[in-house]
């Protein structure tokens, strides 16, 4: 509806990477393709399709977590895993412990270190003013969507406290949308715990700002670190507060 009604707004997905359906290089769909109904609007916006994170990310980073000998016992019971539901179960259960106890916290610490690439994608095409206005957004809304808004205010010089508050705005956004039960069901035939990954809790964002200068010395760190560094964020911050 937004793209529909405002023809001027550049779109960026934070996709998941799953998509077979969208064969455009880049992750670009021509803006002939997106806006039919505006022939004003070609050549001038677009639509961006930038993997943050994703399954295989995600086993990764929670595999790099795991201790030495559930590892080893899970490489061990492989060859067993394909004809034996038990041994499966046996192999997933260390992830999933892991995967329940890091909860959003650790979502957000994996999202930083294996998203970089779409994280500084995103913040570049956020700091080109002639995209604007712009819009980007995942599923919900909350979690990469929320971690790039987070570094994004932090850039802009908004207290930690805000950010915080701002993240927690979106702890009901799941339990408002039509398919809330299926999210639910989803997550539990997976042996994940939907209070766990469906909320918004501001502490999660809090942690998540406390880990990150721990692991990357600052938010600034963090941003030299995949490359947008502070010619980048100087551009980004006359794009958003310049009037």
């Amino acid at each position: 509806a937004l793209l529909e009604e405002e023809g001027a707004v550049d779109a960026i997905a934070l996709d998941d990477g799953t998509d077979e359906d969208d064969d455009e290089e880049d992750g670009v769909i021509p803006e002939e393709k997106l806006y039919v109904d505006c022939p004003e609007c070609v050549a001038r916006r677009e639509r961006h399709f930038v993997s943050i994170m994703n399954e295989f990310k995600y086993v990764r980073g929670t595999l790099s977590k795991l201790r030495k000998r559930d590892v080893v016992r899970a490489l061990l019971q492989s060859p067993a895993a394909t004809v034996s539901r038990r041994a499966r179960d046996d192999i997933k259960a260390p992830f999933l412990r892991e995967i329940n106890d890091g909860g959003l916290s650790m979502l957000n610490e994996l999202l930083l270190r294996f998203g970089a690439p779409g994280i500084k994608r995103v913040l570049d095409l956020c700091a080109d003013r002639s995209r604007h206005p712009v819009a980007f957004y995942c599923t919900a809304g909350k979690d990469r969507t929320g971690m790039i808004t987070a570094i994004i205010l932090s850039v802009l010089g908004v207290p930690d406290e805000d950010i915080v508050e701002d993240y927690g705005l979106s702890a009901n956004v799941y339990a408002e949308m039509n398919d809330h039960k299926a999210m639910v069901g989803a997550l539990s035939q997976r042996s994940l715990d939907p209070k766990t990954f469906l909320g918004a809790p501001p502490q999660v964002m809090r942690d998540t700002l406390v880990a990150l200068r721990e692991n990357y010395g600052s938010v600034e760190g963090y941003l030299d670190w995949i490359g947008f560094d502070e010619v980048s964020r100087e551009k980004l911050r006359r794009a958003l507060l310049n009037p």
